[in-house]
């Protein structure tokens, strides 16, 4: 007897829950097109900036579905490292430290302001205690009042601190830090 009820339960449910389709439901044509729109009309904006706006619509569409019916731009809507560097190599340089171990083992820090257009070294000093007021002189040290450069490529460190960048800035160089964790792009 109890056997025959659950399986009478199973054909039951089996049956109430059977689908015509198998996995999610289709969304509509309209939103497809909406999607497609907005994503061609506005190449910079990700999946969850089309959400929000389909939310703002009154529409409720799952990040999945967004990405599967965007259109996918062949090209980067903005400059890659590579055009940057191309588009602006006059008017770049790079600073770093590099570590320079001594006779009798003491560690030195060399700082390094390297201009890109010809491969010069601008600047370079050598300290066993660096700070970023020492490194923000150095910038200014090697740049007088009007040859300063328009960007400054810098990598991660923490030794280019609110100090460091306040006192670039002031000059009127912009800072460009590189990508995190992408060492080909370091100064």
């Amino acid at each position: 007897m109890i056997r025959w009820y659950q399986q009478g339960f199973r054909i039951y449910w089996r049956w109430k829950s059977r689908s015509r389709k198998p996995g999610r439901p289709e969304i509509d044509a309209e939103i497809r097109k909406l999607i497609r729109r907005m994503s061609s009309e506005n190449p910079t904006w990700g999946t969850p900036r089309i959400r929000s706006e389909l939310r703002l619509l009154g529409y409720e569409v799952s990040k999945a579905t967004i990405d599967k019916n965007k259109i996918r731009h062949r090209k980067p809507p903005l400059q890659t490292w590579r055009t940057f560097l191309d588009n602006h190599v006059r008017d770049l340089v790079a600073v770093d430290f590099f570590m320079v171990p001594t006779a009798t083992f003491r560690i030195l820090f060399c700082f390094i302001v390297l201009r890109h257009h010809r491969r010069v070294v601008v600047h370079f000093n050598v300290t066993a205690h660096p700070t970023a007021e020492w490194t923000a002189q150095q910038v200014n040290e090697a740049f007088p009042e009007d040859q300063a450069p328009r960007f400054l490529i810098r990598d991660r460190d923490s030794i280019y601190g609110d100090f460091f960048r306040q006192r670039v800035k002031h000059t009127g160089i912009e800072g460009v830090v590189i990508a995190y964790r992408s060492p080909w792009q370091s100064p």
